[in-house]
């Protein structure tokens, strides 16, 4: 069962060892956990419903309050403080895109807003019911997950879009295939949702991004269908798929979606290495992806996101290891790089052996599968730790960027230190570090990660949070970032897209969704 007021299944933990939260009192200072409000409480603080009586519409308070949030701060602190400003009047979980159609007809007939609901995974506030007069209908694609075609001359599967990472390489590997597109949340998180946020999966210098395995697909609008055929490229005019990306609802709802898929690989495997220096690392990381090198994942960690990490696992061989390496001369600081390699496995020999090279020409040291077996046993495990975290005292949130090389470095040490002195204004410690998560030729994306004491007030957790996410947004924009790499702009972004569109660019956007929803019925409040 999933949780109501937190990350994943209720079945699934991931416990802090005592090491772990020792470090955490001693970067952070005491901590004051508080309890939550209970789901009893919660569920009767759900209103009467707005919407008139349909056969697929529930309206029961459990599915209103269970796809009322997502995953951001201000998502957990409304449902873990029984503070929801606004719930949906109804859920409707159509099983096709005629009674997705119908859907569209009712929620226009009774004047209602309508929230495009996939895995409930973002982080942003694309699900959350705006605060109106008018209804809001919230409509979930979770019964519409199935393999609809597969193209095994061409390589191209037809889904239907509300199928959750799980459910999609299952499918795809009983004809031996794969998407492999993998977010972090990729256990909940929809083919749908991938799109119309213009995800990116942990390993896409491999498979790509979502924008490359997007290959058509079925959208249903407010005054009609959008129908996007499949072309292997083409030269006619402006690409409507691309208006359909990063839409975040506004346009419609995804129904159906094509995508590119691949013949399950021979081998795969991730390695660690240690370097020094972030510098000598980033250098490396930098060469090994102008290299064509086919690695299928790159990730390296500041110091403190290397020191903190390891000690928050809890591995009983990290102590063995980090006496290892201070022996060899890696003491403090040093930085972890975990690669993957995907093919065949020839091809994974010669990325493993031209991979760890290249990082000793800069200093790193190659130590094998372990590093990297943990981090891929553990990688859509490592959410739930911020339950772990939250009822510990302590609350965690990350943001995103991706910038130009020569701008990198500087900003991965510039949005971490903005975040740790807009905390240190309300007289609290932040622990903010950073990695690359994801690397290209002409740059990388940045991922940071904040961690602040959890105040007994919702309100003032709000106003740091928030200090603090402002603060590291114009540190982003100051050092020609984007505002977001993989998870799209919803309504805590939104305040900085026009520095990054331009007014002109906005209004095309605007325009664009005008087009398709000229009433403003679709996910009102969301990208712009």
């Amino acid at each position: 069962m999933k949780r109501w007021n937190g990350w994943g299944n209720v079945k699934t933990g991931y416990p802090l060892p005592a090491p772990g939260m020792n470090y955490l009192v001693d970067c952070l200072g005491a901590l004051d956990p508080q309890p939550d409000a209970s789901l009893e409480d919660v569920l009767r603080s759900v209103p009467g419903s707005h919407l008139p009586d349909h056969p697929l519409v529930d309206i029961s308070p459990e599915a209103r309050l269970t796809h009322a949030r997502g995953q951001s701060t201000p998502d957990w602190v409304a449902l873990r403080s029984g503070r929801v400003p606004a719930f949906p009047d109804g859920v409707a979980f159509p099983t096709s895109d005629q009674e997705v159609t119908e859907l569209l007809a009712y929620a226009k007939k009774t004047r209602a807003r309508v929230i495009p609901y996939g895995g409930g995974t973002s982080v942003v506030g694309h699900i959350n019911p705006p605060q109106s007069d008018l209804p809001v209908l919230t409509i979930s694609l979770e019964k519409m997950t199935h393999l609809l075609d597969l193209d095994e001359v061409g390589w191209t599967a037809l889904f239907e879009a509300g199928v959750a990472g799980p459910g999609l390489e299952a499918q795809l590997a009983q004809h031996g295939y794969t998407l492999g597109h993998y977010p972090q949340s990729h256990e909940y998180s929809t083919l749908g949702g991938w799109i119309a946020t213009r995800s990116s999966g942990q390993q896409s210098f491999h498979y790509g991004r979502i924008e490359p395995l997007f290959a058509g697909g079925r959208i249903e609008t407010p005054v009609g269908t959008l129908t996007l055929p499949h072309f292997p490229a083409s030269a006619a005019g402006p690409d409507v798929g691309e208006m359909v990306l990063g839409s975040e609802g506004r346009m419609g709802i995804i129904t159906q979606a094509r995508v590119r898929v691949r013949r399950l690989p021979e081998a795969e495997a991730f390695y660690g290495v240690f370097f020094p220096s972030w510098e000598q690392g980033s250098t490396a990381v930098r060469v090994i992806a102008q290299s064509d090198l086919p690695v299928s994942m790159l990730r390296l960690s500041s110091p403190l996101e290397t020191e903190t990490t390891l000690l928050l696992s809890g591995k009983s061989w990290i102590p063995i290891a980090d006496r290892g390496l201070r022996l060899v001369g890696f003491g403090d600081p040093r930085c972890l790089l975990v690669f993957g390699a995907t093919g065949t496995a020839a091809q994974v020999r010669r990325v493993r052996r031209e991979a760890a090279a290249i990082c000793g020409r800069h200093g790193g040291l190659f130590v094998g599968t372990v590093v990297g077996h943990t981090w891929q046993k553990s990688r859509f495990l490592s959410p739930y730790l911020r339950n772990t975290l939250w009822e510990a005292g302590v609350n965690v949130d990350t943001l995103e960027t991706a910038l130009p090389w020569p701008q990198v470095l500087a900003a991965a040490r510039a949005i971490p230190q903005a975040i740790v002195e807009a905390a240190a204004q309300s007289g609290e410690r932040a622990l903010a570090f950073a990695h690359l998560s994801h690397l290209y030729r002409d740059g990388a994306s940045v991922y940071t990660t904040y961690l602040f004491r959890r105040p007994a007030d919702p309100d003032q957790l709000l106003e740091r949070w928030q200090a603090m996410k402002h603060a590291a947004s114009l540190v982003i924009q100051a050092h020609g970032g984007t505002i977001t790499h993989q998870h799209g702009v919803g309504t805590d972004h939104a305040p900085y897209l026009a520095f990054e569109k331009g007014p002109l660019g906005l209004d095309a956007i605007r325009a664009v969704c005008k087009t398709f929803d000229p009433d403003g019925m679709m996910n009102p409040g969301k990208l712009f």
